[in-house]
């Protein structure tokens, strides 16, 4: 298989381009900046922009399967221009460019985002329905309406996938992402107070497993949520500290009080350059629907999740290994 990913530098591209290679397939990586987590792969790059659809017709030549992994994650709403740019007209792009080269598979990866967790006492599967223009982020949005360009083209042909994956962490996370960043900052003992809700978490080794798999033998139209385990942000970091030996956040901050104070931290934030503790927007999944089914990935691809305290260990001695932690010393497994 000869695979394109877009995105390749983040945290799910880094490691997806890992898995293929480690299954012997080739791998033609899209780049822009960064290249720290490709070095040393002996993948082939090239550069080009999902904004830009020439550059992408250039790029996915010759390929059998297109991993469209790039996206722009906001928990803001200041920059819903430039998300809406790079997640719904990118991902036009791709389809548009991926029609052009004659490849035989697109993989969509969307977003647990993109769906409507309501209502939160039912099951979240893949027969939710999208989230709506009242509820949730620019971020959900643009992935939603994603999934609607997306969806369009299957019914006009188009052999593709769609990947929905929960809150991902795990290694190979270079940037860091804004997951990996609270991780470090908990492993650290510098995380300042803990917020009541949680996420329902998985490990991005797990995501790229699921998406060759699904790449290799799912049915064409086919979509599944990725996921992994609920866990509550003090349970994180309950599992961070105990790796790390650092101390847990002592403060909780009840809902109501973060709810009154996210417009105001928001604000400060975007005046000083800072990047916001909590918004709105993440307050709201903190308070999304706990039961999320992987139930299809696990019938169709053979899909199970590793621990979630497994994948906080090997996160953490990950960013130890690259000098993120220097001042902890993760405690292996015997």
């Amino acid at each position: 298989m000869k695979a394109v990913i877009t995105g390749a530098t983040g945290h799910v591209g880094v490691n997806l381009a890992k898995n293929l290679l480690a299954g012997g397939h080739d791998v033609r990586a899209i780049i822009r900046k960064d290249m720290r987590g490709l070095e040393g792969l002996g993948v082939e790059t090239a550069s080009a922009d999902v904004r830009d659809r020439e550059s992408l017709r250039a790029a996915f030549r010759g390929c059998d399967v297109v991993f469209h992994v790039a996206a722009q994650i906001s928990i803001t709403g200041s920059d819903r221009a430039d998300v809406f740019a790079t997640n719904l007209e990118g991902t036009r792009n791709v389809i548009a460019a991926f029609r052009d080269c004659g490849a035989r598979r697109l993989v969509h990866f969307s977003s647990i985002e993109a769906l409507n967790p309501r209502p939160l006492d039912a099951p979240l599967d893949e027969e939710r329905g999208l989230v709506g223009n009242g509820d949730g982020s620019p971020y959900a949005h643009s992935k939603a309406q994603a999934e609607v360009e997306v969806r369009r083209a299957m019914a006009e042909g188009l052999d593709a996938i769609i990947i929905n994956p929960t809150a991902i962490i795990g290694p190979n996370d270079w940037k860091p992402s804004l997951l990996g960043s609270a991780v470090v900052a908990i492993a650290k003992g510098s995380y300042p107070m803990l917020i009541e809700g949680g996420f329902d978490w998985v490990d991005v080794r797990d995501v790229a497993e699921a998406a060759v798999c699904a790449a290799q033998s799912a049915p064409a139209g086919s979509r599944y949520i990725v996921g992994g385990h609920w866990a509550s942000m003090a349970d994180l970091a309950g599992l961070v500290c105990a790796v790390s030996g650092a101390r847990p956040p002592r403060m909780m901050c009840p809902f109501p009080v973060a709810q009154a104070w996210a417009p105001v931290s928001t604000a400060f934030c975007r005046l000083t350059g800072r990047a916001p503790l909590f918004t709105s927007y993440t307050l709201k999944v903190l308070r999304g629907n706990h039961s999320v089914s992987h139930e299809r990935a696990t019938r169709e691809l053979g899909y199970h999740p590793r621990e979630l305290a497994r994948s906080v260990r090997d996160t953490c001695l990950w960013f130890q290994e690259k000098g993120l932690l220097t001042s902890r010393r993760v405690a292996r497994e015997d």
